[in-house]
C-alpha cells in the first residue's frame, strides 16, 4: 500500500516526487491512532483539531449507523430534514445571541467563502457594491480555497504563490498584545488607520477571535478583539469571526469570541462541529445580514451539492450534545494547567524561542523551521501522533486524554527541537 501511496496518491502540503513520510492507520480507539504493523501512537493533534471526543465514540457511532438507516444524503435544494433543522437549533442556541440564521456547507474553506459572499452581496444589496474588499490581520489562517487564501497572510502564509492571483485584501499588523495583556494604542492605530481611510470601500472585517491557527499558533489579547468590533461598528464595517478552528471549546470557552464578550455579524465554524468523523461546516448569521442579502428578492449565491448532509448533521447533533453533557469544561481546564506545567521547561532549550498555553492549546515556538520528516519519524518511534509546521511544535489532543498519556506528549516534544 504505501508503494502505490507514494506513487498516486497526494497528501496535504507535500510533493509528490519528493513526499513526506506516511503512515499507515489500521484502526483508532481513544485517543489511540493503531497503525497496521501494529504500533500505537497517542494522538496530540485531533487529527487537525476536529477529534474532540477521541476517536470510534460510541454515542456518534450509534448516530451514524441510525441516521444510515434512514439516509446517507438528499439534496438540500427544494427539500429539507430533521437533522439539518435540529442542528441549526442547536447552533444557534449555543452560539452568541443574535446569530440566528444558519447556512450550511461541507467544509471550513467553504464555510469562509460563503461569509466573504455574504458580506459583499450584503452591501451590493445596500446599493454599496464599492464595499467589496476585506480587511485582517497578518498572521492569519483562513482556508485553501481562492477567497479564503485572499484573507491569509500573504507574505509569511502558505499561499504567497498566488499572490498575483487572489483578490488584493487590507492587511493590518498581527496584534503583539497577547492573551494576558491589554492592547495599547500602538496595538490598535494600524487597524484604525485602515478602518478610517478605506471604510467605503471594506465590507467586512475578517479574524479568528482571540488564536490565530495555522497561520502562526498566536493568541492575542481579548481587548483586541474587543476594541476590534467596536471600531467595526463604528465604521460601518461588517465583523466575520473566523471560530473553524476555536469553536466548541477549545479555547476554553466555547467560542473564542466570549473571551471578548462580541457577537460577530457572521461567524464560520467546522473542524470540530462533527466531532471529527465527517466534513462538516456552518456560516451562521445575524438579521441584519440576513434581511439585507434578501432585500429585492435578493438570494446568496451559494449551494453546494452535499449541502446540510442529514448523515453528517446528525453526528453533528450527537456530538454536540456529548460536548454539552460532559465535563468538556474542566477536561480543558486541566488540559491547559498540565500543558501550562509540563511545556514551560522547554523555555530553557537553546532552540526554543517562546513556549504559549490556552485552553487545550499548547506552542513550542522554535528559532528554526523543524524538519517535519525527521521529526515525524521520531515521534512515531516514540508512540505519539504530533505533526509540526514551520517553527512551531504544538499539541492539541481530544478533550478525554488522560493525564499520563498528555505527560507523554509533552515529553516528546523534545524529540523535534533540534530537527532542523
Amino acid at each position: 500500500m504505501n508503494d502505490f501511496d507514494r506513487q498516486h496518491v497526494w497528501h496535504p502540503y507535500t510533493s509528490m516526487t519528493r513526499p513526506l513520510p506516511t503512515f499507515e492507520v489500521a484502526s483508532c480507539e481513544g485517543v489511540r491512532i493503531r497503525l497496521a504493523d501494529g504500533r500505537e501512537l497517542i494522538d496530540g493533534m485531533s487529527s487537525w483539531w476536529s477529534a474532540i471526543h477521541g476517536y470510534n465514540h460510541p454515542v456518534l457511532n450509534r448516530a451514524a449507523k441510525a441516521q444510515l438507516e434512514k439516509m446517507a444524503h438528499v439534496m438540500f435544494g427544494g427539500l429539507t430534514h430533521s437533522p439539518a433543522v435540529e442542528l441549526a437549533k442547536r447552533l444557534i442556541g449555543m452560539t452568541p445571541k443574535g446569530l440566528d440564521c444558519v447556512f450550511f456547507s461541507d467544509s471550513g474553506s467553504v464555510s469562509v467563502e460563503v461569509a466573504l459572499k455574504m458580506a459583499i452581496q450584503y452591501w451590493h444589496n445596500q446599493s454599496r457594491p464599492e464595499k467589496n474588499r476585506m480587511l485582517t490581520v497578518r498572521g492569519g489562517y483562513h482556508g485553501d480555497t481562492f477567497g479564503a487564501m485572499s484573507v491569509c497572510d500573504p507574505v509569511n502564509g502558505m499561499h504567497s504563490l498566488f499572490s498575483g492571483s487572489v483578490r488584493e485584501q487590507l492587511f493590518a499588523p498581527r496584534p503583539d498584545c497577547r492573551f494576558n495583556e491589554s492592547a495599547s494604542a500602538d496595538d490598535i492605530a494600524p487597524i484604525e488607520q485602515l478602518l478610517r481611510r478605506h471604510s467605503g470601500e471594506i465590507a467586512a472585517l475578517i479574524l479568528e477571535p482571540v488564536v490565530q491557527g495555522a497561520g502562526g499558533m498566536w493568541f492575542y489579547s481579548p481587548d483586541y478583539l474587543r476594541t476590534v468590533a467596536h471600531l467595526c461598528k463604528q465604521y460601518d464595517v461588517l465583523l466575520i469571526a473566523d471560530e473553524i478552528a476555536t469553536g466548541f471549546g477549545r479555547s476554553g470557552k466555547l467560542f473564542a469570541c466570549e473571551h471578548a464578550g462580541i457577537v460577530p455579524d457572521i461567524m464560520c465554524l467546522g473542524k470540530a462541529l462533527t466531532g471529527g468523523y465527517l466534513s462538516l461546516a456552518a456560516t451562521l448569521t445575524n438579521q441584519r445580514v440576513r434581511d439585507g442579502i434578501s432585500a429585492n428578492a435578493g438570494v446568496l449565491m451559494h449551494g453546494p451539492t452535499f449541502m446540510g448532509n442529514p448523515l453528517a448533521c446528525a453526528v453533528a447533533n450527537a456530538s454536540i450534545d456529548l460536548l454539552r453533557a460532559g465535563d468538556w469544561q474542566q477536561q480543558v481546564a486541566a488540559i491547559e494547567q498540565q500543558l501550562q506545567t509540563e511545556l514551560e521547561p522547554w523555555r530553557d532549550h537553546d532552540s526554543v524561542a517562546d513556549v504559549r498555553v490556552l485552553g487545550a492549546i499548547g506552542v513550542v515556538e522554535l528559532t528554526h523551521d523543524v524538519d517535519v520528516a525527521s521529526a515525524q519519524r521520531r515521534f512515531v518511534d516514540a508512540g505519539v501522533w504530533i505533526r509540526p509546521f514551520g517553527k512551531l511544535v504544538y499539541l492539541m489532543p481530544p478533550y478525554v486524554i488522560q493525564a499520563d498519556d498528555l505527560s507523554r506528549l509533552t515529553a516528546a516534544v523534545g524529540l523535534a527541537l533540534d530537527c532542523s
